[in-house]
Protein backbone atom coordinates (compact mmCIF):
# COMPACT_ATOMS: atom_id res chain seq x y z
CA UNK A 1 0.00 0.00 0.00
CA UNK A 2 1.47 3.58 -0.89
CA UNK A 3 2.13 6.14 1.47
CA UNK A 4 -0.44 8.31 -0.71
CA UNK A 5 -3.08 5.71 0.13
CA UNK A 6 -2.47 5.32 3.49
CA UNK A 7 -2.56 9.09 4.13
CA UNK A 8 -5.60 9.73 2.25
CA UNK A 9 -7.41 6.72 4.18
CA UNK A 10 -6.30 8.20 7.38
CA UNK A 11 -7.87 11.47 6.52
CA UNK A 12 -10.71 10.08 5.48
CA UNK A 13 -11.13 8.72 8.73
CA UNK A 14 -10.54 12.06 10.31
CA UNK A 15 -13.41 13.36 7.71
CA UNK A 16 -15.95 10.44 9.31
CA UNK A 17 -15.52 11.82 12.26
CA UNK A 18 -15.81 15.36 12.15
CA UNK A 19 -19.21 14.42 10.35
CA UNK A 20 -20.43 12.05 12.92
CA UNK A 21 -19.35 14.65 15.48
CA UNK A 22 -20.52 18.30 13.86
CA UNK A 23 -22.45 16.79 10.98
CA UNK A 24 -20.46 19.21 9.00
CA UNK A 25 -17.25 18.93 7.56
CA UNK A 26 -17.26 16.31 5.14
CA UNK A 27 -16.81 17.70 1.66
CA UNK A 28 -15.00 21.22 2.91
CA UNK A 29 -12.36 18.18 3.98
CA UNK A 30 -13.05 15.24 1.77
CA UNK A 31 -12.57 18.04 -1.70
CA UNK A 32 -9.21 19.43 -0.78
CA UNK A 33 -8.17 16.36 0.10
CA UNK A 34 -8.84 14.50 -3.01
CA UNK A 35 -6.89 17.39 -5.08
CA UNK A 36 -4.43 17.90 -3.02
CA UNK A 37 -3.30 15.04 -1.69
CA UNK A 38 -4.79 11.84 -3.90
CA UNK A 39 -4.32 14.17 -7.06
CA UNK A 40 -8.02 14.21 -8.12
CA UNK A 41 -8.64 16.45 -10.94
CA UNK A 42 -11.28 19.37 -9.40
CA UNK A 43 -14.49 18.39 -10.82
CA UNK A 44 -13.91 14.98 -10.29
CA UNK A 45 -12.68 15.13 -6.41
CA UNK A 46 -16.14 17.37 -6.13
CA UNK A 47 -18.41 14.35 -7.47
CA UNK A 48 -16.69 11.84 -5.27
CA UNK A 49 -16.62 14.15 -2.17
CA UNK A 50 -20.80 14.07 -2.56
CA UNK A 51 -20.57 9.77 -2.87
CA UNK A 52 -18.55 10.01 -0.52
CA UNK A 53 -19.75 12.58 2.27
CA UNK A 54 -23.50 11.80 1.16
CA UNK A 55 -23.04 7.89 2.46
CA UNK A 56 -21.27 8.79 5.68
CA UNK A 57 -24.31 10.99 6.78
CA UNK A 58 -26.45 8.52 5.70
CA UNK A 59 -24.83 5.97 8.11
CA UNK A 60 -24.23 8.85 10.88
CA UNK A 61 -28.01 9.82 10.78
CA UNK A 62 -29.09 6.52 12.69
CA UNK A 63 -27.43 7.30 16.30
CA UNK A 64 -28.44 10.79 15.96
CA UNK A 65 -32.39 9.59 14.72
CA UNK A 66 -32.03 6.82 18.06
CA UNK A 67 -31.50 10.06 20.11
CA UNK A 68 -34.19 12.06 18.88
CA UNK A 69 -32.18 14.88 17.54
CA UNK A 70 -33.56 14.50 13.93
CA UNK A 71 -36.41 17.01 12.79
CA UNK A 72 -37.71 14.31 9.59
CA UNK A 73 -40.40 16.70 8.17
CA UNK A 74 -38.24 19.40 8.09
CA UNK A 75 -34.94 17.40 7.10
CA UNK A 76 -37.16 15.69 4.22
CA UNK A 77 -38.12 18.68 2.97
CA UNK A 78 -35.09 20.49 3.00
CA UNK A 79 -33.29 17.34 1.56
CA UNK A 80 -36.13 17.29 -1.73
CA UNK A 81 -35.58 20.97 -2.21
CA UNK A 82 -31.73 20.19 -1.90
CA UNK A 83 -31.45 17.50 -4.41
CA UNK A 84 -33.43 19.57 -7.07
CA UNK A 85 -30.55 22.76 -6.30
CA UNK A 86 -27.77 19.89 -6.29
CA UNK A 87 -28.90 18.77 -9.87
CA UNK A 88 -28.74 22.05 -11.49
CA UNK A 89 -25.41 23.10 -9.73
CA UNK A 90 -24.14 19.56 -11.29
CA UNK A 91 -25.56 20.42 -14.66
CA UNK A 92 -23.85 24.20 -14.02
CA UNK A 93 -20.62 22.99 -12.68
CA UNK A 94 -20.03 20.90 -16.02
CA UNK A 95 -19.29 23.91 -18.09
CA UNK A 96 -17.12 26.04 -15.42
CA UNK A 97 -13.79 25.52 -15.73
CA UNK A 98 -12.13 23.69 -12.75
CA UNK A 99 -10.20 26.52 -11.12
CA UNK A 100 -12.86 28.60 -10.97
CA UNK A 101 -14.96 25.89 -8.80
CA UNK A 102 -11.99 25.94 -6.35
CA UNK A 103 -12.29 29.40 -5.84
CA UNK A 104 -15.76 29.14 -5.54
CA UNK A 105 -15.29 26.71 -2.92
CA UNK A 106 -12.52 28.97 -1.23
CA UNK A 107 -15.11 32.06 -1.38
CA UNK A 108 -18.00 29.72 0.45
CA UNK A 109 -15.82 28.90 3.22
CA UNK A 110 -15.44 31.91 4.03
CA UNK A 111 -19.20 33.53 3.78
CA UNK A 112 -20.15 30.60 5.55
CA UNK A 113 -17.41 31.28 8.31
CA UNK A 114 -18.37 34.97 8.63
CA UNK A 115 -22.18 33.82 9.07
CA UNK A 116 -21.30 30.87 11.88
CA UNK A 117 -19.45 33.72 13.68
CA UNK A 118 -22.39 36.55 13.39
CA UNK A 119 -24.68 34.64 14.29
CA UNK A 120 -28.63 34.74 14.01
CA UNK A 121 -30.51 37.68 15.67
CA UNK A 122 -32.00 36.93 19.17
CA UNK A 123 -35.12 36.29 19.81
CA UNK A 124 -37.59 36.56 23.07
CA UNK A 125 -36.96 32.39 24.26
CA UNK A 126 -33.22 32.99 25.28
CA UNK A 127 -31.34 31.49 28.07
CA UNK A 128 -32.98 28.43 28.19
CA UNK A 129 -30.65 25.34 28.27
CA UNK A 130 -32.56 23.60 25.27
CA UNK A 131 -33.85 25.32 21.95
CA UNK A 132 -37.22 24.69 21.41
CA UNK A 133 -38.20 21.96 18.50
CA UNK A 134 -40.59 23.66 15.80
CA UNK A 135 -41.03 23.02 12.98
CA UNK A 136 -39.61 25.97 10.34
CA UNK A 137 -41.62 27.59 7.85
CA UNK A 138 -42.06 25.20 4.94
CA UNK A 139 -41.66 28.16 1.99
CA UNK A 140 -38.28 29.24 3.94
CA UNK A 141 -36.84 25.77 4.10
CA UNK A 142 -37.81 24.97 0.40
CA UNK A 143 -35.74 28.08 -0.64
CA UNK A 144 -32.74 27.53 1.71
CA UNK A 145 -32.88 24.03 0.63
CA UNK A 146 -32.76 24.51 -3.19
CA UNK A 147 -29.77 27.06 -2.49
CA UNK A 148 -28.02 25.05 -0.30
CA UNK A 149 -28.10 22.06 -3.11
CA UNK A 150 -27.14 23.94 -5.91
CA UNK A 151 -23.89 25.60 -3.91
CA UNK A 152 -23.18 21.98 -2.93
CA UNK A 153 -23.84 20.16 -6.65
CA UNK A 154 -21.66 23.52 -7.94
CA UNK A 155 -18.42 23.23 -6.02
CA UNK A 156 -19.02 19.94 -4.58
CA UNK A 157 -19.21 21.05 -0.88
CA UNK A 158 -21.87 22.53 1.11
CA UNK A 159 -24.10 19.34 2.76
CA UNK A 160 -23.24 19.49 6.28
CA UNK A 161 -21.04 22.74 6.30
CA UNK A 162 -24.30 24.77 4.99
CA UNK A 163 -27.09 22.90 5.88
CA UNK A 164 -25.98 22.65 9.11
CA UNK A 165 -25.16 26.79 9.54
CA UNK A 166 -28.44 27.31 7.22
CA UNK A 167 -30.71 25.28 9.69
CA UNK A 168 -29.10 26.83 12.70
CA UNK A 169 -29.75 30.41 11.85
CA UNK A 170 -33.47 29.64 10.57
Amino acid sequence: MSATLILVLSLSVVIGLSLGVLGGGGSILTVPILVYVAGFEAKEAIAASLFVVGVTSAVSVISHARGGRVMWRTGLTFGAAGMVGAFVGGLLGGYIPGQILLIAFALMMVATAIAMLRGRKKTGGEGTAEPVKHELPLGRVLLDGAVVGLVTGLVGAGGGFLVVPALALL
